[in-house]
This record gives C-alpha cells, structure tokens and sequence, in this order.
C-alpha cells in the first residue's frame, strides 16, 4: 500500500533527495531544500509517495496557475519516478493523484514540460493520455 502526503519541512525534504538528485543532478542537497522552501513560500506544492515501507519512490512539484492560453490548470515542475523502481505503477499513480488533485481544485487541466531527451519519460506520458500540445522556448540571459 503507498500513500502520498505533501510535504514542507527540512527533514522531509533531505529525505527525498535522493530521489530528486536522480533527474536534477546539477543541484545539491543543500540548493535543493534551499529552492524548495523558497518555491513553497510562492505556492509550490512538494507531493511524495511512499511505498509499504515509507520509502520516497515518486516525488512531484506542482503548482496552480492560471493563463490566458489554458484558464486555471495545475502546472508540474517536476515529477520524478525512482529508477531503481520504474515500471512498478508509482509514477502512474502519482501522475493519476496529480489529475484528481488538479480536479479537485477545480483546475480545468494538467501541463507539464519534458525535455527533449527523456524519450521513456515521453512514452510514459502518452501511454498517459497527455499529449504534446506546444513547444516551449527559453533562452539563457547572460
């Protein structure tokens, strides 16, 4: 049986480093608890699910926005399955959460980016019935 809480504190954050290091590596443990406390003072939500043994094996960081393009819609900023555990049924679980909590919150969709590289994660997504619906631009400023 797994579970899935929302979580806040530094504890709880360290906790799931791990599994958040596996997709953004280019970040420590300190930037990381760092980020997200900053991000959940501005409404980001930080999601976990645990598996029978409390441990983290999906994580997701989402948020409600509303745009001209799409009205009102939870937005996932990250959303990272365990690659020790993949194929197990934790991401699509998560992502099925994420659906009922956008529903719930009366958001008319869910959007997330990938990038480009993440093949298995795009096939995932489709498998899911997300479709891709945009392309998204960005530009470093020096």
């Amino acid at each position: 049986m797994t579970t899935i809480r929302t979580i806040v504190g530094d504890t709880e954050l360290r906790a799931v480093w791990p599994l958040v290091s596996q997709l953004r590596p280019h970040l420590d443990e300190n930037g990381f608890v760092a980020q997200m406390h900053r991000q959940i003072a501005e409404g980001c939500r930080a999601t976990v699910l645990y598996d029978e043994q409390d441990v983290p094996r999906a994580f997701a960081c989402w948020r409600v926005m509303e745009m001209l393009a799409v009205g009102l819609h939870v937005y996932v900023d990250d959303l990272i399955t365990d690659q020790a555990v993949r194929s197990r049924g934790y991401g699509k679980t998560m992502l099925d959460w994420l659906k009922a909590e956008a529903k719930r919150l009366g958001c008319a969709r869910l959007q997330l980016d990938s990038g480009t590289h993440r093949q298995d994660a795009h096939a995932f997504y489709l498998r899911e019935r997300l479709r891709i619906e945009a392309f998204h631009f960005g530009v470093k400023l020096d």
